[in-house]
Order: structure tokens, then C-alpha cells, then sequence
């Protein structure tokens, strides 16, 4: 009997996902291990291997569907004797894909003036062409607000020569990923009772202390980050204060860790992911600095693991790298808390009784108040910023 290939479930969450590509074709040998699919999650896009062995009988899932529910049948393994008629698709439901519009070669019209183009292509109704022809306007100066960018009659009739004619906005539906953040986002807005705390740090000893290590580390091709010390800074202050290491699990129950499992916000393309730096406190600086790295390279080439994205006890996003000074951010449920950094600049702060100028950064707690309350997150953000302001009371830690 034919061997049913089943979207994966990615995630103890996963419930649906996009089959994003297929890597092998129908009557293509499989051995375990190929490369067979690539499925689109909320978070990342994953290569999937073939656990049998056989041919590629049948693609009943075509590359791109979306909303695939985990365990459907996306396509049939044929074992050694066994042919495509021995397939029964009477019991699945296959999906239906509706084709795009098929473009039109610009050469059915030569009448009409066309503008050179890398695929020597334009998509657009007859009813369009026509007019087009009549008014002799070049259909490849007009943009189309159709279908797939569809040229269609009141884009022609609207032309007014120029070359930014066309519409003024494109709609694009939403990916997987774009979707599940919103969803989240909307949910915690929602239904997490935010409150804000914000403080000022003075790091100029954290910058000495950071170009001082990041010279010895010179050899090693190694260099540390202003954020590897938000990293660091955080988790012992999570060991400090364990009452603000926790999670909203639901009505009855709070969830207090054990562990400073610090993820951490990275901007990918279409979204963003937050993989974990697990064990925080229990590392050196230049530990830290490497599992960021190999992290954050993971995330951009889509090949984080579940276990490297979901869980987490406290979360830091940093926008200092573009400037922003101070923003308050969103808190990723069910953790209760996320440290929102700004950029370090410098400016004038009075010390010892003169003014002076330094470089300061602006960090900002957002903090779920049915888990923490304002004394113990004004305590935490308190220790955060007494270890970024003085880090050799980290680095006394023999963590270096």
C-alpha cells in the first residue's frame, strides 16, 4: 500500500502551516534523508527530510498552499511493485489551487508600443490591450492594479502619461509568519495589563570594560556587543530577583523558573523570531556572544530548531543599532517580561556635581502586572542597570 507523506507538526503548538516548496518531483527515488519539502511556519521556514524510502508516487499538496493542517496527507510514497494507479484519493480532501492569470506575450500586440523588460512580458485584459492600441499608449509605461498586477481596463483609461501611473498602494496577503505575529500581538495588547518602567544607564564602564576584552579577544577573531552585556546583566538579575522570573499560565497558576533562559528579538525577512540564550547566567560573556551569533545566523537562513525559538523567560529587544533612543515594547506571552534598549549617545549628566557628558542608554521594562508587581519590577530593572553601570560586579562572577 502506497506510504501517505503527512504535513509535519514543527512545534507542540503547530496546528497548520504552508508547504512552502517541494524538492523532489513525482517519480523521483527517495531515500531517508533526502531533502523532500520545506514547510512555512509562524516562525521560521524548516527543511524536512523523508523518513521511507521508495518513489515519489504523488504530490496531492502543491508548493505554496497555505493553511495545510498538520497530519493531512500532502503526497504518496509508491514502495517497491506498486505503480500511481495503486494511489487512493478518495479519502483525502485535495486541495484545490486556483492558476494565476497567464501572462500575455507583449508579441500578440505588436501594434502597441512596448518598453524593454528583463521577462519580455505583460500581463493585461484584452479589454485593456484594445484601448491601449486605440490610444497608442504603451501598456509597459502603466502599472496594473488587476489580479498579480494584472493590467485591466481603468488602468488604461486612467493613464495620464507618466510613469508613476498606476495605483497608489499594492495589497499583499499575509504569510504564515506575518499572520501568527499579529495574531499574538493583538492578543497581548489585549488581554496582558502592561505597565512601564524606564531608566537611564550610564555605560562608559561597560564600554571600557568591553574594548578592553574585546582587545584581548582579538586573536581568537572573537568580538563582544554592547547587547551580549544587556544579555548577561539580565539573567543575573533574573538570579537576583527569581519572583519576576515567570510566566502567566493561566487563571490559577503562575509558572516561576528556575533557569535565565533570555530570548532574544531578531528582525528576519517577513517577521520576527526570538531565539533563546538558555542558561544565561551560567555562562562567560564570550559564551554568550557565540551562541547570539550562531543564533541569530540560524534565524536569518531559516534553520532554527523548535526547541532554539520557543520558551523563554524574559526577552530583550534592542533597536539601539538604528538610533531609536527609547520605545516601549510588547510583551511575548506568556513570559512577563521584555526589556526594550535604546541607543547609547552621549549626553550632558551631572556627576559629581559637574556636568559632564556620557554615554548613556535608555532601557525600558514592560511588564505583565498579574505576574509582577511595580516594587519587584522597579528592583529588577534597579539590578539591571547597577550591572550594566558597573560590570565588574558580573565579571566578579567568574563568568568572563
Amino acid at each position: 500500500m502506497p506510504i501517505k507523506i503527512l504535513m509535519p507538526a514543527l512545534s507542540p503548538t503547530m496546528t497548520k502551516g504552508t508547504l512552502a516548496k517541494w524538492h523532489k518531483k513525482e517519480g523521483d527515488l527517495i531515500v531517508s534523508g533526502d531533502l523532500l519539502v520545506e514547510i512555512e511556519t509562524d516562525k521560521a521556514t524548516m527543511e524536512v527530510e523523508a523518513v521511507d524510502e521508495g518513489v515519489l508516487g504523488k504530490i496531492v499538496v502543491p508548493d505554496g498552499t497555505h493553511n495545510v493542517d498538520v497530519n493531512a496527507v500532502i503526497g504518496f510514497l509508491l514502495e517497491e511493485g506498486e505503480t500511481a494507479s495503486d494511489i487512493d484519493l478518495s479519502a483525502i480532501n485535495v486541495p484545490v489551487v486556483k492558476e494565476a492569470p497567464k501572462p500575455i506575450e507583449t508579441k500578440s500586440v505588436p501594434q502597441v508600443p512596448t518598453v524593454p523588460s528583463t521577462s519580455n512580458r505583460i500581463v493585461a485584459s484584452p479589454l485593456a490591450k484594445r484601448i491601449a492600441l486605440q490610444n497608442n499608449i504603451s501598456l509597459g509605461t502603466i502599472q496594473g492594479s488587476g489580479p498579480y498586477g494584472r493590467i485591466i481596463k481603468r488602468d488604461v483609461e486612467g493613464f495620464n502619461g507618466r510613469q508613476d501611473a498606476g495605483p497608489a498602494f499594492q495589497d499583499v496577503p499575509l504569510s504564515t509568519m506575518r499572520r501568527v505575529i499579529a495574531e499574538r500581538l493583538v492578543e497581548s495588547k489585549q488581554t496582558v495589563p502592561h505597565f512601564y518602567l524606564t531608566v537611564d544607564c550610564n555605560i562608559e564602564a561597560l564600554l571600557e570594560a568591553r574594548k578592553s576584552l574585546n582587545e584581548s579577544l582579538g586573536a581568537q577573531g572573537k568580538k563582544l556587543t554592547v547587547n551580549d552585556f544587556v544579555i548577561w546583566a539580565s539573567a543575573f538579575a533574573l538570579k537576583d530577583h527569581p519572583e519576576a522570573n515567570a510566566s502567566w499560565i493561566g487563571n490559577d497558576q503562575i509558572r516561576y523558573y528556575n533557569r535565565a533562559d533570555i530570548s532574544i528579538a531578531v528582525a528576519i525577512e517577513g517577521g520576527l523570531i526570538t531565539p533563546i540564550v538558555k542558561n544565561a547566567d551560567l555562562k562567560t560573556i564570550v559564551h554568550i556572544s557565540d551562541d547570539v551569533k550562531v543564533l541569530v545566523k540560524k534565524a536569518h537562513e531559516g534553520r532554527l530548531t523548535p526547541e532554539e525559538f520557543q520558551g523563554g523567560s524574559f526577552s530583550i529587544s534592542n533597536l539601539g543599532m538604528y538610533g531609536i533612543q527609547s520605545f516601549n515594547a510588547i510583551i511575548n506571552p506568556p513570559q512577563a517580561c521584555i526589556l526594550a534598549v535604546g541607543a547609547g549617545e552621549s549626553r550632558p549628566v551631572v556627576k559629581d556635581g559637574a556636568i559632564k557628558i556620557q554615554t548613556m542608554m535608555t532601557c525600558t521594562l514592560s511588564v505583565d502586572h498579574r505576574v509582577v508587581d511595580g516594587k519587584v519590577a522597579a528592583e529588577l530593572l534597579g539590578t539591571i542597570k547597577d550591572y550594566l553601570e558597573n560590570p565588574w560586579k558580573m565579571m566578579a562572577k567568574g563568568l568572563i
